[in-house]
């Protein structure tokens, strides 16, 4: 059991060798060592010391940020696991934030959008279980399921005294990442909607952008980034490349020289220089935060809506020698102008709150989108 205890704290502890002596360290060891024996022999319940040893590492990763977190063997073997249609999801993008579930965004067209599923929502049960206390991958473990089961989520909304019920069906989540219509009183405006980063979003996105070019009337773009929970960084690149002749679009900064890294945009503006209005929320986090915040450091576009996500980390999947792995943040995402978006997200050019009921169940009345269509008659 020492040696156990040892071993398990020389890597709860490791980050921590510059803040304490060698003695202050085995000092902490032989406290977790008691504390785990006065569990063992007073505690009310037989507990699983294996189970709690999980829970010991899991809580220091969660310690560090919402997104790195401990899988058991179990859970790493099933997170690599290709369900090839045996398992259906929900369509949410999740996070965690102070031991908490938070929906990052709903994803268009998804059972979870399609039931009512809003962005800032917190998961407090999943079916009978109470989430609080649960990793991140525990919470998507649960959510998971075969394909046409269902699953009642409880939630929690600011602004809502009582907990929300939702009953949801799971389906296979086949997400098509761009959709575009031309839009405004002139039909002169082209409207392309992005709801993920995924990798063949650039292809997709570039198709639309060159039908609209052949089209004479168009005089500017209005890109929709609500709800879009990111993706690929590679894609982000990419897309956001589309319309800047050159500069930086984003960095990233790690402790290993090989993570801190500058990607910058090709000579080549697929719209020529044509108006650009982007639209965000709080649904909108990771790769959109990179292409909201490089357009609007580089004066390309307006940023119209509301504050984005703040997701700005990249995370590593690192297998460990228990069969086991770990999602690690390992470096953090920074705009051109050397702001991180980590906690902070981007802020609009034009802040307009939305209003009413889900903006995509009801195109009718999306009052963002309204304001950024005004803009082109100015």
């Amino acid at each position: 059991m020492k040696k156990v205890i040892t071993k398990l704290f020389v890597f709860l502890f490791i980050f921590s060798t510059n803040a304490y002596s060698t003695n202050d360290l085995y000092e902490k060891i032989d406290l977790f060592g008691e504390v785990l024996e006065k569990i063992k022999k007073d505690y009310v319940d037989d507990v699983d010391q294996a189970e709690i040893m999980d829970s010991a590492i899991n809580g220091v990763l969660q310690s560090l940020d919402p997104y790195s977190a401990y899988m058991s063997p179990e859970l790493f073997k099933e997170m690599q696991t290709d369900t090839r249609g045996e398992f259906g999801g929900l369509g949410i993008e999740i996070g965690m934030e102070a031991g908490v579930v938070k929906v990052i965004s709903p994803i268009d067209d998804t059972p979870a959008a399609k039931a009512g599923i809003k962005a800032g929502d917190y998961i407090v049960k999943i079916g009978k279980e109470q989430v609080q206390g649960k990793s991140l991958l525990e919470a998507v473990k649960l959510m998971r399921g075969p394909v046409g089961t269902s699953i009642d989520l409880t939630i929690r909304r600011k602004d809502v005294k009582k907990p929300l019920e939702f009953k949801i069906v799971r389906k296979i989540i086949e997400v098509q990442s761009v959709s575009s219509k031309i839009i405004g009183d002139e039909k002169d405006v082209g409207y392309i909607r992005l709801k993920s980063f995924n990798e063949n979003s650039d292809k997709q996105f570039l198709k639309s952008v060159k039908e609209f070019e052949k089209k004479p009337k168009i005089k500017g773009y209005v890109l929709d980034l609500r709800n879009n929970p990111g993706g690929l960084l590679t894609q982000a690149i990419n897309i956001t490349d589309f319309f800047l002749e050159d500069g930086e679009i984003v960095s990233t900064k790690g402790r290993k020289v090989s993570e801190t890294r500058k990607f910058f945009a090709r000579k080549g503006d697929e719209v020529k220089g044509k108006p650009i209005i982007v639209l965000i929320n709080n649904g909108s986090a990771s790769a959109s935060e990179i292409f909201a915040g490089a357009l609007k450091d580089h004066k390309r576009a307006i940023i119209l809506g509301e504050n984005s996500y703040g997701k700005g980390s990249v995370q590593s999947i690192i297998p460990l020698t228990n069969g086991g792995g770990m999602r690690l943040t390992i470096s953090k995402y920074y705009l051109p102008s050397g702001k991180s978006i980590s906690e902070v997200g981007v802020t609009p050019d034009i802040q307009v709150e939305a209003e009413g009921d889900d903006f995509l169940i009801n195109s009718d009345k999306d009052n963002q989108l309204d304001y950024a269509i005004k803009l082109f008659k100015s």
